[in-house]
């Protein structure tokens, strides 16, 4: 790992029976480790507390709000993320409600972040849920690099072992990915450290 390794965190996002985001993710993260440019933390949203009922917004809303134990290693985890990545499958067109759900836990903590995003699904291969994300985030003041990856048809791209038949595509969208949220994570880090109370 490179002394200027950029903490990446890498989001489950779906939480529905016989989900198969744990062995995309758990792809992606090798990846990344691969990389030599990131330090990789998964979060599985499957083992994270995510209540429907949001806290109060007021106008002084409180950067921090009062989150359940089973949600502090989620929180825990995008504080000290540089970049996130989020692993979503297409669902009715759209991504899962389990991420929204950890996207609006969450506001400050998106901020002036890059993220990035691996799909997966039918024809599609995650592309609906992935365009519907990066509305989403751009209100949230969060950079979403151009490039992902997506595994249209995942059931025949992967064998039983959870790995790919043909890597070499999806490894070099990868790569490419990784190389743009390493050159964004790098200076939105120093911005928000300048801009940090003293």
């Amino acid at each position: 790992m490179s002394s200027n390794a950029v903490k990446l965190a890498v989001i489950v996002g779906s939480v529905r029976d016989g989900r198969f985001g744990p062995v995309v993710a758990d792809w992606f993260a090798e990846q990344a480790r691969r990389h030599d440019d990131f330090e990789v933390q998964v979060v599985d949203l499957a083992e994270v507390d995510l209540p429907l009922a949001l806290p109060a917004v007021s106008p002084l809303m409180e950067p921090n709000p009062v989150r359940p134990q089973g949600m502090l290693p989620l929180t825990h985890a995008l504080d000290e993320a540089d970049a996130v990545v989020i692993v979503t499958p297409d669902i009715n067109r759209s991504y899962p409600a389990s991420i929204k759900l950890a996207i609006d836990w969450h506001f400050t903590q998106w901020n002036d972040k890059p993220i990035g995003f691996v799909g997966y699904g039918g024809k599609s291969g995650g592309l609906y849920a992935i365009g519907h994300l990066r509305q989403v985030f751009n209100e949230l003041n969060a950079h979403t690099v151009r490039d992902y990856v997506a595994f249209p048809r995942y059931f025949e791209l992967f064998d039983a072992d959870g790995a790919l038949r043909d890597p070499a595509p999806s490894e070099a969208a990868a790569r490419a990915m990784l190389d743009q949220l390493h050159r964004w994570a790098v200076p939105l880090a120093a911005m928000r450290t300048a801009t940090q109370p003293a």
